[in-house]
């Protein structure tokens, strides 16, 4: 009797340890990486107990949100220009910036006929509606701009054009049919690095600049143990397992 009661004494000691060090923290996450991160998140609790509080937006609208005083801990933007912007403004810690994952970029509808392994559909202009992030607040929506640039259709397809908020609100015109095709990002319609429905376009990387993911821990947080947690976490192996399934390099 005596032994199961230490026993049971014990493991509420550990539990109360455990729940003493674990942490909530909040995580302004680039809308691409919405669907692994939510994977992340939760593989990240079971693991640590860290409870990690995700917003989702386009990388200027969260940049715009830090500067206001938004209270984030961490930022996973879709670029690498923007935590390097934060760090040098004195709102991200030195030293803790890397590129935790590298995006690809997707031309991809619904329509399982409609566009080609090509991207032959844009010069066809055989659609209604092409959709792209707004490139003044979005990388994929600037990588977009930059493909159809290259392809010299950026002038001819101008009147076709609708743009998303976010690459997020993107995906979200063309599965409603608002718009017949869109630019998104592979991780968003991709499941092991294969379209999952639809028919897509894999834009070579060689007409955009490359999506160098990069995360930052922001000065709010700098002694916060759970932020630099989920920093190390990212670069573990469970979380490129997650990465990798949905179509990103590092």
């Amino acid at each position: 009797m005596k032994n199961w009661l230490w026993r049971c004494a014990l493991v509420w000691a550990v539990t109360l340890v455990t729940d003493a060090q674990a942490e909530a923290l909040s995580v302004a996450v680039a809308a691409n990486f919405t669907a692994p991160m939510q994977k992340i998140a939760q593989a990240f609790a079971q693991d640590t107990g860290h409870q990690a509080r995700l917003a989702f937006g386009s990388t200027g609208a969260l940049y715009a949100q830090i500067k206001n005083g938004a209270p984030f801990d961490l930022l996973l933007a879709a670029d690498d220009e923007t935590p390097e912007r934060l760090e040098k403004e004195g709102l991200g810690v030195v030293g803790t910036r890397f590129t935790y994952a590298i995006g690809k970029l997707v031309l991809w509808s619904k329509d399982a006929a409609l566009v080609d392994a090509q991207g032959e559909v844009l010069r066809t202009g055989n659609f209604d509606k092409l959709a792209i992030a707004n490139p003044k607040t979005a990388p994929y929506g600037a990588a977009a701009l930059q493909t159809l640039t290259a392809l010299g259709l950026a002038q001819g397809l101008q009147a076709k054009l609708v743009q998303g908020e976010s690459v997020g609100q993107t995906l979200q015109f063309v599965s409603s049919g608002n718009a017949a095709l869109g630019f998104v990002a592979l991780s968003q319609v991709g499941v092991d690095g294969k379209i999952s429905q639809g028919s897509a376009w894999v834009v070579p990387e060689a007409l955009y600049a490359p999506l160098k993911q990069d995360a930052l821990l922001l000065t709010g947080a700098k002694d916060q143990a759970a932020a630099q947690a989920l920093l190390r976490y990212l670069r573990g192996e469970r979380a490129r397992s997650i990465l990798k399934s949905h179509g990103y390099t590092w």
